[in-house]
């Protein structure tokens, strides 16, 4: 393994091991439930808006350590931002998960440290485990749909 490879999974471990923003929010605007029936992961994402500017996120469930780091780590980046810049990361990330590498390449430099789950795209059934929590979100931004499926 590289350096590199070695630093992604640790900040994955640590993000499992101690998610950040874990927990129900307190008189949330918006929620969604999510739910990859592949492996059985569950989450709830709880968001709290301003306008359109996410002013605080949480999320609670059981999963394996790539949907609950990547639930943290997405808690982490979206904080303060507009759902806008929301949608914009979501299908950066989205593209980081599944897009040809041109794509992947572009959508680097949005993600930051959730750059670390492109290591993830080389096993098909995991990307579903590291989008399940932006599926999530999206649900309760747009209230598309009570319960995000990964399916």
């Amino acid at each position: 393994m590289t350096v590199l490879t070695d630093l992604y999974q640790e900040v994955i471990l640590d993000h499992n091991r101690a998610p950040r923003n874990f927990g129900p929010l307190d008189h949330p605007d918006r929620t969604a439930n999510g739910h990859n029936p592949l492996c059985g992961d569950e989450l709830r994402v709880y968001v709290a808006l301003d306008g359109n500017t996410v002013t605080a996120i949480q999320f609670e469930g059981s999963g394996c350590a790539i949907s609950k780091a990547s639930a943290s780590l997405m808690t982490e980046a979206v904080k303060g931002k507009s759902t806008a810049e929301v949608d914009t990361m979501f299908r950066a990330f989205h593209d980081l998960m599944t897009g040809d590498p041109s794509v992947r390449e572009a959508a680097g430099p949005q993600l930051g440290k959730l750059a670390v789950f492109e290591g993830v795209r080389e096993f098909p059934i995991r990307v579903k485990c590291a989008t399940l929590a932006w599926h999530t979100l999206e649900a309760a931004l747009h209230e598309d749909a009570k319960v995000a499926s990964t399916e």
